[in-house]
């Protein structure tokens, strides 16, 4: 709860520094009464109410208050010392100047505080004094005065009441004007009394719309400067591969073989461009190469190793094997071969 009060107190100095001029450090006006209050408790009054106000503070009392208690009565030694404990108190703060000193008697409190804070009667706080007191008649007679922060102590825990009606009024006619001022604007209408439609939308227009539409003017009519050209659109097309990604090739990789072949294609073009009869002769010639060059690879791949078997039918190493025509046709080696007596036998 402690934190929840903390919050809603530093808004509601917010509020009254941005609508009756508060700042710091602000002025506390304190009275007997809460002085008397805060001893009883032993509260340090100072540190409350600047951790109330959460902001740094000027203590302030008048000489009325002052006076009050030097004048309050004390029967026994210990009355006699909590009256000195005020007094030392009320002496740290700064002495108000209220003018009543003259008088015999000094003024109550209501009296003395309202001309302080309210002298001429307008019902506005003009200096921004804060009142800290403990008369329930001087906190109310306090909420018909525009801007007055009023504390009090209620069971050691300080207190800070929330806006008067008059002052929330106040505030919020102001914020409207600040409101009003921001969207409506305050231009002179002229002698003609009412403007044309047209007029109030170029005054509404900001400048720089102004001069484009003045300068595509000039350039229709008068023929002066011409229009802004229009930016040329990119063409979009397929996006190449990240070039991150794509591997590079190494020196490596380039086979010597592939060089005389590309030397060779490079003189054939060049052939080409100066002697074209010469170059068809060349690649008629190529062809044939490449043709007979096919054919030797062909019969070189139908060439195999024959293996000549041995005994028990398998193959000797080193000897050709029976050609599989030869097989079909019934053909098989001399009479007087061994293999074929073991084959026979």
């Amino acid at each position: 709860m402690r934190a929840k009060r903390s919050k809603q107190y530093r808004k509601l100095m917010q509020q009254y520094a941005m609508s009756f001029g508060f700042r710091e450090p602000y002025q506390v006006l304190v009275d007997a009464e809460i002085i008397q209050a805060a001893a009883r408790f032993k509260m340090k009054l100072g540190v409350l109410l600047a951790g109330a106000l959460h902001g740094e503070i000027k203590p302030m009392i008048t000489q009325c208050c002052i006076r009050h208690l030097y004048d309050a009565p004390t029967t026994t030694d210990q009355e006699r010392s909590e009256k000195e404990g005020w007094i030392e108190v009320a002496k740290q703060a700064e002495r108000r100047r209220c003018g009543h000193h003259e008088l015999d008697e000094p003024l109550t409190t209501l009296e003395c505080l309202t001309s302080v804070v309210d002298p001429k009667g307008s019902g506005k706080n003009r200096n921004c004094y804060v009142v800290a007191t403990q008369d329930q008649e001087v906190r109310q007679s306090m909420r018909r005065v525009a801007g007055v922060p009023l504390m009090y102590v209620n069971r050691s825990v300080m207190i800070l009441e929330p806006m008067a009606s008059k002052s929330e009024k106040l505030r919020e006619m102001e914020e409207r004007g600040k409101l009003k001022a921001g969207l409506i604007s305050r231009r002179p209408t002229g002698a003609g009394g009412k403007r044309k439609r047209e007029d109030e939308e170029e005054e509404d227009m900001p400048d720089r719309a102004r001069a484009v539409i003045a300068a595509e003017a000039d350039g229709g009519v008068r023929g002066g400067t011409e229009p802004a050209a229009k930016k040329k659109q990119k063409v979009k097309g397929p996006k190449g591969p990240n070039p991150l990604s794509v591997r590079k090739t190494k020196k490596e990789d380039l086979k010597p073989i592939a060089r005389p072949v590309e030397e060779e294609r490079a003189t054939s073009r060049n052939a080409a461009k100066s002697k074209p009869h010469a170059v068809e002769k060349g690649v008629d010639a190529e062809g044939d190469a490449e043709g007979g060059a096919a054919e030797g690879a062909i019969e070189a791949t139908k060439k195999r190793k024959r293996k000549r078997k041995g005994k028990g039918g398998a193959a000797l190493e080193g000897e050709p094997a029976v050609e599989g025509e030869a097989a079909d046709k019934g053909e098989l080696p001399e009479e007087g071969s061994r293999g074929v007596e073991g084959m026979i036998s």
